[in-house]
């Protein structure tokens, strides 16, 4: 299962380069203001640029939440169940529902995520490039959570001997 291991350092280090784009986010939507009121001028594409960072950064975090077991999960039965129990439920929850429905917003957005790339979309209020990259975002997050469920699927199954 060596595709396995190599597919989760892969998300493991997407993760790891996409969370420094909090910093950034910070320092645009910090700059908007100052940009606005002071200098009275770039606090649209500070906003803009912003806005790219943002979407980057969600579209793995939800990846991230699932890694660290620190998303929404009604577990307070499940905390309970014995580990192995508790990964095959994660395998078949994983199975029908999160495969399912990473590959319905891979194909469902290919209509309005394939034309904004292939025309390098700008932002429809201020013209500035860089659109096209919001509209990427929703990809990288179905493919990242498409392969993270994967990796849960695929996991060899932890013993009960705790």
């Amino acid at each position: 299962m060596r595709w396995l291991a190599w597919l989760d350092r892969l998300i493991g280090w997407i993760i790891a380069v996409a969370q420094w784009l909090a910093l950034p986010l910070i320092l645009m939507l910090f700059l908007q203001w100052p940009a606005r009121d002071l200098v009275h001028a770039y606090s649209t594409q500070a906003n803009d640029i912003g806005q790219i960072f943002f979407a980057l950064f969600v579209a793995v975090s939800i990846s991230a939440a699932t890694r660290a077991s620190t998303h929404l999960a009604a577990d307070t039965l499940a905390q309970f169940y014995r580990p192995r129990t508790r990964a095959w439920i994660k395998r078949i929850g994983g199975g029908l529902t999160i495969l399912p429905w990473a590959l319905l917003v891979l194909v469902a957005g290919r209509t309005f995520v394939v034309p904004s790339v292939l025309q390098l979309e700008n932002f429809p209020e201020t013209y500035n490039p860089g659109y096209f990259l919001i509209k990427c975002a929703l990809w990288i997050m179905g493919i990242t959570v498409f392969a993270q469920a994967l990796v849960d699927i695929f996991r060899p199954l932890p013993s009960d001997d705790i």
